[in-house]
């Protein structure tokens, strides 16, 4: 259970910092390994430039929503930048019950009515409507990461005057 009542920015990693493919010269190619395997990876430096900036100006909290779980603190998080952050143990979820992502309900406990934006490649209505009904869920955005280029401008934007608007 989270105790600030800070917004909170929910960040996956593949798809989002690390697109299916080299949209741009920016990205370069980093050897991540976790649990003896060894990933290639398409890592952008500004990403966490810009994810620090968003968190900074808005006051929202950064929080590693994704599979690699406290492996991104390790291997992710250094290579651009960014500092240690809470992690969801979206790993221990039990599953999809209706169509949601199996990430949605360890989401849905860990953020407790705080307000977030969530950057994933993988969220559909299923998640909004699971998110919705949730009765510990306030509110939210969900920005879908086109997965072939990753996180972009546009999309730090719209969390950055979502997160405003939802301040006051």
């Amino acid at each position: 259970m989270t105790t600030s009542a800070r917004p909170l920015v929910l960040l996956d990693v593949d798809g989002v910092l690390n697109p299916f493919r080299r949209p741009s010269s920016r990205f370069a190619r980093h050897e991540c390994v976790v649990d003896g395997c060894s990933y290639q990876v398409l890592l952008d430096v500004r990403h966490g430039e810009e994810l620090l900036s968003l968190s900074e100006d808005t006051g929202a909290e950064l929080v590693w929503a994704t599979t690699w779980e406290e492996n991104a603190n390790e291997e992710i998080g250094p290579l651009i930048g960014l500092p240690r952050m809470p992690v969801i143990k979206v790993m221990a979820g039990a599953g999809a019950a209706r169509g949601e992502h199996f990430k949605t309900g360890p989401v849905a406990e860990y953020v407790r009515g705080r307000p977030f934006v969530w950057f994933d490649d993988e969220l559909s209505p299923a998640d909004w409507e699971y998110l919705t009904e949730h009765p510990d869920v306030g509110d939210f955005l969900l920005i879908e990461v086109d997965p072939r280029n990753g996180l972009s401008g546009w999309d730090i934007d719209r969390a950055r005057e979502w997160l405003a608007a939802a301040q006051g």
